[in-house]
């Protein structure tokens, strides 16, 4: 029996206590409902579009409850007790994190994002601004569940034993059965609650969602916010553990002189006359969403296309044979290959499973070099991870859509157009030299544009996919006329090196549309050319060495390219690519694909998808036509290196064990040397 002489505080806690005991699983569901409406109440807060918590999405979040929780049920009531409250503590920290950090970076709090919690550190005087009153609801049970936390743990255990000094024990072995036969059951409608309606919504409406991962919210609108956190911290335990393969120092070391030979080669292009042609100029660099080369100096209804690019190739270094190197993460990989100048992963994207890894990204290199380094885009910073990424790749400051006014919306967010002009308010004044990183959108399937701004005559193509891409093509082009005009008024143009190059394909499937808009039946190589050429030009101060460069290119070749220019040597650095705009074009110069295809620009070599090298088809490119295979059978395991050592370094993090090594050995020999002296 209980003492009448306690408090009447401590008599109400022992008295909910002891019924809390003998109500099996009355708490786990007391923790549950208050859980639920927590979750309720975060989706509420946090307000996405297209977003809001429904029926279903409700069945996710208690089935992601129940399998957070089930596993209580195995201890003693109190201990129970204990860890259903510490359990709330931690989730509402979770979920108010998720809050503060969505409101500043527009995504969710990932375990990579708290391995590099300088990031979240970058917040700074600004998470003032991001404290919301409303969001204290979050904690309004902690009232009560604390204090009751601080009885069960100090007075809870004397207060039970003395209520139930005259009650009949029950054997531990039923104790166990029931425990155990609870747990199971809760843990089987948990699971039910949250696979068969994610797994649904994985052959519907959200397919390849964990294929490309590609934003955190894309996954939480599927999964529920617990769910997430779930899948995220599985999803990094998989690829960090369970999946990874452990490199031997052999291969370590294979795998470092391999990217070394590569860094000689380029050291051996410094004697070249155009290394350091144009040190310290600016670097203003635009990737191009889907931007194809198959559509330059085309016109259709007697108009040009691309009037304003046109233009441009004849008064830069145009590059007529330049490949996307990209594979799953698309936009993602085309930033990556031309920024780091490795190839990107084969499945999912780098942006997302490698971002804290080390790389030696252009960025990060100009800021070494005292240029002020900023990226440009008009979507949300969470998507493909750029808050990371970027954060990693060393950038000063990342202009995400939360730093643009939304004055011209096209298509996804803000159109190029405004985007274009609003960028260079900022580039015009920052201090100089610069490097500014500008990725359009206005591009981007499935091409939607306001009537006003289709400006073409489409002929038959109108009101087809192709047809709506041609326009927004167009209108970017627009939008580039505008920039170029804008950097002359500026006096930018002659101390500006001004590079752009085509992310990746246009994503439309349906070749009889190629076909129309080219007037031609097209063979399986005139396919893989438009599929995986992209333009690619480099403007240089005064239009020198304009014109139209042959040899063969890729996005890994773009930083070497800019680097070369300003005289900043790579030498040292791992990277892949090779500059291309050289005084002496490169023997032997070859580009490698993620899907195994590579080509030296006189032939093209495409893997057959069975993996067996003789199955491949090595195509003539003077000749459009099938050729010797033995060409490209001679090639085949250089390129197939590339790839290999290349996912061994990134996916490893070995250029951050390279430079632990190269850093080590260079003190070890300044030590050998003092002790010479």
């Amino acid at each position: 029996m209980l003492s009448t002489r306690q408090s009447p505080f401590r008599l109400g806690m022992s008295t909910v206590l002891i019924w809390l005991e003998r109500l099996k699983a009355a708490d786990l569901l007391l923790f549950a409902g208050v859980m639920l409406a927590k979750l309720y109440l975060f989706s509420e807060i946090l307000h996405v579009a297209n977003m809001k918590m429904t029926g279903k999405d409700a069945l996710i979040e208690l089935g992601a409850v129940l399998l957070f929780s089930f596993w209580t049920i195995w201890l003693p009531a109190r201990g129970r007790i204990i860890s259903l409250i510490a359990l709330n503590v931690i989730a509402s920290f979770v979920l108010y994190a998720d809050l503060i950090y969505y409101r500043y970076f527009q995504d969710l709090i990932s375990v990579p994002v708290l391995l590099q919690f300088s990031q979240v550190d970058s917040l700074g005087e600004s998470i003032g601004t991001l404290l919301h009153a409303r969001d204290f609801l979050l904690f309004l049970d902690w009232i009560v569940i604390v204090p009751f936390a601080f009885y069960a743990i100090w007075r809870g255990r004397g207060d039970l034993r003395r209520a139930n000094e005259h009650q009949r024990k029950t054997a531990i072995w039923q104790k166990a059965i029931v425990r155990v036969v609870l747990s199971a059951v809760i843990f089987v409608i948990g699971s039910s609650l949250v696979f068969t309606n994610v797994n649904e919504a994985k052959r519907t409406w959200g397919q390849g969602i964990f294929v490309g991962n590609w934003w955190n919210l894309s996954i939480y609108n599927v999964t529920g916010a617990l769910g997430f956190h779930g899948y995220d911290v599985y999803r990094y335990v998989k690829q960090n553990w369970l999946d990874a393969e452990t490199v031997t120092a052999e291969q370590s070391s294979e795998a470092q002189k391999w990217i070394e030979a590569r860094g000689d080669l380029r050291g051996a292009l410094e004697e070249d006359a155009l290394f350091g042609a144009y040190k310290g100029s600016n670097v203003l660099m635009i990737q191009l969403e889907a931007f194809q080369n198959f559509m330059i100096n085309k016109s259709i209804g007697g108009q040009e296309i691309t009037p304003n690019l046109n233009e441009l190739t004849r008064q830069s270094a145009y590059f007529s044979q330049f490949y996307h190197q990209t594979a799953q993460g698309r936009t993602s990989d085309a930033d990556f290959t031309a920024n780091c100048s490795m190839q990107p992963v084969a499945n999912g994207s780098v942006f997302i499973q490698y971002a804290p890894n080390e790389f030696d990204c252009m960025s990060k290199t100009l800021k070494e070099n005292d240029y002020g380094t900023s990226v440009f885009h008009s979507y949300e910073g969470g998507f493909w991870n750029r808050n990371t990424m970027y954060h990693n790749m060393q950038y000063d400051q990342f202009y995400s859509l939360k730093h643009f006014t939304l004055d011209e919306k096209i298509g996804w967010a803000l159109g190029d157009k405004s985007f274009f002009r609003q960028s260079l308010d900022v580039i015009s004044e920052q201090k100089q030299p610069f490097y500014s990183f500008l990725i359009t959108l206005s591009s981007h399937h499935p091409y939607t544009l306001p009537a006003a701004e289709k400006k073409l005559d489409l002929g038959e193509l109108k009101g087809t996919m192709m047809g709506d891409y041609l326009q927004a093509i167009h209108y970017v082009d627009a939008a580039l006329g505008e920039l170029v005009d804008r950097m002359k008024k500026e006096g930018l143009w002659n101390n500006t090196i001004l590079a752009m190059y085509g992310d990746h394909d246009n994503s439309i499937k349906d070749w009889s549309l190629f076909e129309t808009f080219l007037g031609k039946e097209l063979n399986d190589l005139e396919r893989q050319m438009i599929l995986k050429q992209v333009p690619f030009l480099v403007h240089l101060p005064r239009d020198e060495h304009a014109g139209t460069y042959a040899g063969v290119g890729g996005q890994l070749d773009v930083t070497p390219t800019i680097m070369h220019l300003l005289g900043i040597s790579t030498a040292d650095q791992y990277l892949i690519g090779t500059p291309l705009l050289t005084d002496t074009p490169l023997i032997g110069k070859k580009v490698v694909l993620r899907n195994g295809a590579f080509t030296d620009g006189s032939f093209y070599f495409k893997p057959s998808t069975d993996g067996v090298a003789r199955n491949g088809t090595c195509w003539s490119i003077q000749n459009s036509a099938p050729g010797e295979m033995n060409t490209c059978l001679s090639e085949y395991e250089s390129a197939r290196t590339e790839l290999n050592m290349s996912d061994q370094i990134v996916m490893n993090d070995l250029i951050n064990d390279f430079k632990v090594q190269t850093a080590t050995e260079a003190r070890g020999n300044s030590d050998l040397e003092t002790a010479q002296r």
